[in-house]
């Protein structure tokens, strides 16, 4: 397989990674805001926030990378 066939394979682990960290850090916030400390929840949520934004171009674009051609 050439290397630039790896590209989107890469990325769309890379994407899962990003995806699964993303969930592992909001329970981390519910875990935070259950003990008190909203304010620190609420901003580690406004971070994700990016996370969420970015989704579908992400997703959109690695599905056109993997396209075979």
């Amino acid at each position: 397989m050439p290397n630039s066939d790896l590209l989107p394979s890469l990325l769309f682990k890379l994407n899962e990674n990003q995806l699964a960290l993303e969930a592992a850090i909001l329970e981390l916030s519910n875990w935070v805001e259950l003990r008190g400390s909203a304010d620190v929840a609420d901003q580690v949520r406004g971070a994700l926030d990016t996370i969420d934004h970015n989704e579908e171009f992400i997703s959109l674009t690695l599905a056109v990378l993997m396209t075979p051609e």
